[in-house]
């Protein structure tokens, strides 16, 4: 899948060090491309990312493809894809979502699409050699949360193609026991490329409840698996609190109320609209 790093050493021209090394807010959108609509879908993947990189405050991106039924399988899906995205401010996220063109078009083009807007409380690792989420408030964040509070979580891992067979023999139950978790809201297999480059990404009811499934079953065996064997390249992982949920996914709300104060009720912000895509 076509990608395009956002984050250090790219920047625009007037940007402070203030917005550099603070920790970035993250946008996942989720979509299911309608048939008719499946060229406009794959066009996502030719085009990438790059012509994103004129949006305010943009750091970060990655157009990424789905496992079949948006799982964590071998499989691709011809129809779900996924775009993530970091932001210096949450207020460029929330205005990406509402007024940009391109959100306008997955919605037009898709069955269901949804919209995450989630700031990061804990990061380890990178991603493409970049860590968006890393700095001093991202320590504060996760000083302040509450283990009842709602939680979503980014893992991903650039897979060693000599250890590939080893990690996929593991994957898939460690993703049942997640898909069949009764606490987790939200989970979803998403890849920048077949096999080797892959992320699940989930939200939980609570920061407890996340814990206790990483730390039993099939999943802590899949993370002892991986570490011994030394399966990734590259990885990482962040620990998010959730700010809005917009959308529906599988005919589900994430009902994830608004956690800060910069937004009016209807959530429309003043700004000028992005251009087209």
């Amino acid at each position: 899948m076509s990608s395009f790093p956002y984050a250090k050493p790219w920047t625009k021209a007037g940007q402070n060090a203030a917005d550099r090394d603070q920790a970035a807010t993250a946008l996942l959108l989720l979509a299911d491309i309608k048939a008719s609509a499946r060229l406009w879908g794959y066009a996502r993947f030719v085009l990438g990312t790059l012509a994103l990189r004129q949006c305010e405050g943009l750091r970060f991106a990655k157009q990424l493809g789905s496992g079949e039924h948006g799982g964590f399988g071998l499989k691709p899906s011809l129809s779900i894809q996924g775009l993530f995205l970091a932001f210096d401010h949450h207020e460029q996220a929330f205005a990406f979502w509402h007024d940009h063109p391109l959100v306008d078009r997955y919605r037009q083009n898709a069955l269901e699409c949804l919209g995450l807007i989630a700031s990061p409380l804990r990061s380890r690792g990178s991603w493409s050699g970049q860590r968006p989420f890393e700095s001093e408030s991202t320590l504060a964040n996760h000083k302040t949360s509450s283990a009842s509070e709602p939680i979503a979580a980014l893992t991903r891992a650039s897979i060693r193609i000599s250890k590939a067979a080893a990690f996929w023999s593991k994957a898939p139950a460690a993703q049942q026991a997640l898909a069949e978790h009764p606490s987790c809201l939200l989970a979803v297999g998403l890849g920048e490329a077949p096999l080797l480059r892959q992320a699940t990404f989930s939200v939980w009811q609570s920061a407890a409840a996340m814990d206790a499934y990483a730390r039993t079953g099939a999943h802590m065996a899949a993370i002892r698996a991986a570490g011994a064997g030394a399966y990734f390249h590259e990885d990482m992982f962040v620990r998010f609190r959730p700010l809005a949920a917009f959308g529906t996914w599988r005919g589900q709300s994430l009902n994830i109320e608004r956690q800060t104060s910069s937004h009016s009720p209807s959530g429309e912000l003043p700004h000028k609209r992005q251009q087209s895509v």
